[in-house]
């Protein structure tokens, strides 16, 4: 799909990819500036090298109110380090200057955007060189808000559907949705419990019976195992909470990251990724 600017969205490419090579995609979930703006730069340039198909890097904000423990205590450790919006699309900048290919989304909520200036923040998050956006708190009724004009900047808008999105609401959620759908397994906060496979496999089914763009799944997938069951039925397997585990499992007694950090996480990715990519063999 072209963007407004007549570019092709490296999202739509990398989906595009992983169709004809007849497999699912990774996507990974880190906070941006967690645990110091350093750390989390060189993490997130390593993603891809350790098969990360797609990176989700999220906005430090003070409420992430449909987060779980772990992902909001990332949040709060950013934060304190310093992480800012302006350093949060830094680091996607510094990011780019290696890595052209692997697509990068910003998660979180509306707060932060709406402080920065949304027209100024869209300018500067597609000249950063981001792909694509999911902000939580916002529902199709207010897509004037921040999605047509998002869609309107190069940038697609990727919707959240849950196991309550029923069929009535479903053309709402992905009338101006792109990229892809995000379906969240399980209803209530991230990180908390699984959803069961069988469950897992009707509703990316109903899914792709509404849209014919890529359906990744995530909220709940924490081992290789449960991404590969995911892999062989959905177009991508989104980690997040695991990761975002890894990371507070490596730091010491003052938040400083210890040098297990990059080996743990890492670790971890390349066998998410390797079961990911044989899910379907």
């Amino acid at each position: 799909m072209s963007t407004a600017n007549g570019s092709i969205n490296r999202l739509d490419l990398r989906f595009a990819e992983l169709k004809q090579a007849g497999r699912a995609g990774l996507v990974t979930f880190v906070t941006a500036g967690d645990p110091d703006p350093a750390t989390s730069l060189a993490l997130v340039r390593a993603l891809p090298g350790a098969g990360a198909d797609v990176i989700e890097l999220g906005m430090p904000f003070t409420d992430p109110m449909a987060d779980g423990p772990a992902i909001q205590a990332s949040s709060l450790r950013a934060l304190a380090a310093g992480q800012t919006m302006k350093k949060t699309l830094a680091l996607v900048r510094d990011f780019r200057r290696e890595e052209g290919a692997t697509p990068i989304v910003l998660m979180g909520y509306y707060n932060p955007i709406y402080q920065y200036g949304v027209a100024k923040f869209l300018v500067d998050a597609k000249e950063a060189g981001v792909d694509g956006l999911i902000v939580v708190d916002l529902p199709p009724e207010e897509d004037e808000e921040l999605c047509l004009p998002a869609k309107a900047a190069g940038l697609h808008f990727i919707r959240l559907a849950t196991p309550t999105t029923d069929d009535k609401r479903l053309p709402a959620v992905l009338r101006n949705t792109a990229g892809f759908v995000y379906y969240v397994s399980i209803a209530g906060i991230t990180g908390t419990r699984s959803a069961a496979d069988a469950d897992i496999s009707r509703a990316v089914t109903r899914l792709k019976r509404h849209t014919d763009l890529p359906v990744a799944v995530g909220f709940g997938i924490r081992n290789a195992q449960q991404a590969a069951a995911v892999a062989k039925v959905a177009d991508g397997a989104v980690v997040g909470t695991a990761l975002v585990d890894q990371v507070a499992a490596h730091l010491d007694s003052e938040g400083r990251a210890k040098a297990s950090l990059p080996g743990a996480l890492l670790g971890l990715v390349r066998e998410l990724a390797t079961s990911v990519r044989g899910a379907r063999a």
